[in-house]
């Protein structure tokens, strides 16, 4: 079959020196973010010809009548208060999260360690009949080991994205007055900063597992990669936590400032005078930034671990051959290095000139890292596979060619990049559906809803072709371990995502410090210019979590149903089919519960600013500070206490399915959630885009079709916020929770495989 030209040892290099280069490179990121000051000294003005400096035309002039001492003061107090909120709440979050993440590790570690009764004799291998591997006591501690790692990279990784998130939104804001390239520089840079440091720390903390597992279990690497599935369960299981949790408290904060403040108030959206406005801040970092940090660190460590245990069964473990067996890892370690070369292009190479550029910078990241990647995979597939190996597929070994391989991981790249266009198409201002939305605004809401509703559905046709070819491309040339790789493929330019994902919420807090500033008009402009911008990736950046979730479960499904030993999932059959329908309704279940959680929680929001208005004197003429606390608190106590039974829905349903129905009723959950939750998720991830960006159009008035809906306060832009209102929390909350919903059932059943296939379906077995 021939070998690997990348020998073990280098492969061993290889790895952690791309980590490494990952954390550096955000470090110097960082560095050049913490250059600008958030201080009263005058900031000097870059000269025309000075390298990512702007032309004469764009720089701004001095505040408008204002004391540039007074709003750099502001600015600092606002960025301050916006990170406290932000940190108290994910610390507040982190204590509810960690009692359930030491509840959840010891459930694993009784379970699994029940399945040989505690038995520290070694076992028969479950592929290898002939061979002994290790206890199942050992199997156990360790799975649980990597679990609690898992959850510990996932929470430090939304944390740290926050802090670098609250670190940059005000210095944004400050480099606005000198021109809007400047501030794009300052955001992206921020963005690219947390982007490294979650691929990087991700692949890091992986690998050194791997290694640390490697020096008990040896040889023994089915035991060692079905233990590191683990790891993919706790980075997901707290993933949905930081989602749900996130997402209820931006969505109440936000829904509570528009309804009040734009519709009842008519004041501008980030009015200082606003009591929810602090509150709306701080949740775009806890819910946007750390839940898709978690989020999508959830999708690559997934993704890794179901690759790595179906290639342990297959010839790269029987062989021993450690190269190949990485080839995960080191698809991850080249997709670093290209995202680290794509960024340069948006910070170094090119110069943001003028706002209409600032989007096609955006874009230009997507194509330039897919480009390279391709290239990037094909060396690796090259270097690092033999000619030709075994792949193991439901019970036998298929023969696969290297060049096979290269197809599974790039198509499912590319099809990343044609999701996220789609999504930007049905999203983006700039295209008719959109348009189309917003001019459904002259009827009223009732009409700006209908049209919303059928653009999400609609959006869901391309996307769904789009994955439905990619799994059955990489099906048929590399079985599981090929839609594994593809998801992974998918992921590989994480790095290069999550800095253009990053970038929206952290424009987005620098346009509402502007306002609550008081700075010029054209500052303002710009910072709405980079926001607008940002709402658009951000939703490309939701349509790659939805696509990839999608290759990760089903990867997850065929490794479950392999370690399950089922040979075959029949729908026909009462157990499966009972399991596909309730599995189907679940997403619905869980969308139902996390909109309510919003919809009470903003209920109480708009109680209180209201109250606010009506009993604190001058406080609509400005004369009179609201009281911005009890907002923070109203947001942070509502999402602690909602996001406990969505999660709880998702993260028990398949101990009890396991347990009293057994594994063939559990794979008919698993499908059926996986089908029914990627057609929700990405709809209405578009639906609430879509109705945002509509709201923006009319704002921004930058065509004559725009203008003819507004200004701001029209009866138009009117029905544009309450559409907007009502998408908040489709595309903030539910429809991003739904992809952790599908990866995280589909990754704890796997975990929890040995003990189903054991001892499962007791009431199965009662009667």
């Amino acid at each position: 079959m021939g070998e690997a030209i990348v020998s073990d040892l280098l492969t061993e290099i290889l790895i952690p020196v791309a980590a490494v280069i990952g954390i550096a490179f955000a470090v110097i990121q960082f560095v050049f973010v913490s250059k600008v000051k958030v201080s009263p000294e005058r900031q000097g003005v870059p000269s025309s010809n000075n390298k990512n400096g702007l032309d004469d035309y764009l720089l701004a002039e001095e505040e408008e009548g204002g004391n540039e001492h007074n709003v750099a003061v502001k600015c600092a107090e606002i960025q301050n208060a916006i990170s406290e909120g932000a940190t108290s709440f994910l610390f507040t979050e982190y204590q509810y999260v960690g009692i359930f993440m030491v509840a959840f590790a010891i459930l694993i570690f009784l379970f699994l360690g029940s399945v040989e009764g505690f038995s520290t004799r070694e076992q028969p291998c479950t592929y290898s009949k002939d061979k002994a591997c290790k206890p199942a006591l050992f199997n156990a501690i360790f799975s649980t080991v990597a679990f609690l790692l898992g959850a510990i990279t996932s929470v430090v990784s939304g944390f740290l994205g926050m802090k670098i998130a609250t670190f940059a939104n005000a210095r944004t804001t400050l480099e606005a007055r000198k021109g809007v390239g400047k501030a794009f520089i300052t955001a992206f840079r921020s963005g690219a900063v947390m982007g490294f440091l979650l691929a990087a720390n991700g692949l890091l903390v992986l690998y050194i597992s791997i290694n640390l597992f490697k020096l008990y279990y040896a040889d023994d690497w089915e035991g060692l990669f079905e233990a590191i599935t683990g790891y993919g369960l706790g980075g997901s299981s707290m993933a949905l936590f930081g989602r749900v949790g996130g997402g209820i408290y931006t969505k109440a904060a936000d829904v509570g400032a528009d309804l009040v403040g734009k519709v009842e108030r008519n004041i501008p959206e980030d009015d200082p005078r606003n009591p929810a406005v602090i509150a709306d801040n701080v949740g775009d970092n806890v819910g946007d930034i750390a839940g898709m940090g978690s989020d999508l660190f959830g999708s690559y460590a997934e993704s890794s671990c179901a690759a790595l245990v179906v290639a342990s069964i297959s010839s790269f473990g029987v062989n021993h051959d450690f190269t190949g067996m990485c080839f995960p890892l080191l698809i991850s370690s080249m997709g670093i290095i290209v995202c680290l070369i794509t960024t340069l292009f948006a910070t170094d190479f090119f110069e943001i000139k003028a706002v209409k550029e600032i989007e096609p910078a955006l874009k230009r990241q997507l194509i330039i890292s897919t480009a390279l990647m391709t290239v990037g995979i094909a060396i690796v597939s090259w270097l690092a596979l033999p000619s030709s190996f075994t792949i193991f597929s439901f019970g036998t070994q298929k023969e696969v060619k290297n060049w096979e391989l290269f197809f599974c991981v790039a198509i499912g790249l590319w099809a990343g990049l044609v999701i996220g266009f789609v999504t930007e198409y049905y999203t983006s201002n700039a295209y008719s559906p959109v348009q189309d939305v917003a001019d459904s605004c002259r009827t009223g809401a009732a009409t700006n809803v209908i049209f919303g509703l059928a653009l999400g559905y609609k959006s869901v046709i391309i996307p769904i072709f789009a994955i439905a070819i990619s799994i059955f491309v990489s099906f048929s040339l590399a079985a599981m371990y090929g839609i594994a790789v593809a998801a992974l493929g998918m992921l590989s330019t994480i790095a290069t995502g999550l800095a253009i994902d990053a970038y929206g919420p952290i424009s987005d807090n620098a346009g509402g410090i502007a306002e609550m500033a008081g700075m010029s008009h054209k500052v303002r402009e710009r910072t709405d210019a980079l926001d607008a911008a940002g709402n658009t990736t951000a939703a490309i950046g939701k349509g790659f979590a939805i696509g990839s979730a999608a290759l990760v479960s089903l990867a997850l499904f065929g490794a479950f149903v392999s370690r399950a030993a089922i040979s075959k999932v029949d729908v026909l059959t009462p157990k499966v089919f009972i399991g596909l329908i309730v599995g189907a309704m679940l997403p619905y279940w869980f969308s139902a519960m996390t909109m309510k959680s919003v919809g009470s929680a903003a209920l109480k929001m708009v109680e209180e600013v209201r109250r606010q208005f009506n009993d604190i004197p001058g406080l609509l003429e400005g004369t009179t500070k609201p009281d911005y606390a009890t907002c923070v608190k109203i947001s942070t106590d509502a999402s602690i206490k909602e996001m406990i039974p969505p999660g709880a829905l998702v993260m028990l349903t398949p101990l009890i399915v396991g347990t009293f129905f057994g594994v063939e009723t559990l794979s008919g959950v698993l499908a059926g959630s996986l089908v029914s939750g990627v057609q929700i998720a990405i709809s209405a991830s578009n639906t609430g885009g879509a109705w945002d960006n509509a709201k923006k159009y009319i704002e921004a008035g930058a065509s004559e079709h725009a203008k003819s809906l507004g200004p701001k306060g029209s009866d138009p832009h009117k029905a544009a916020v309450i559409g907007d209102t009502i998408g908040d929390p489709l595309k903030d909350t539910s429809g991003p929770s739904l992809n952790i919903l599908i990866k995280l059932m589909a990754v704890e059943s796997l975990v929890f495989a040995p003990f189903f296939a054991t001892h499962g379906g007791l009431l199965f077995k009662i009667f």
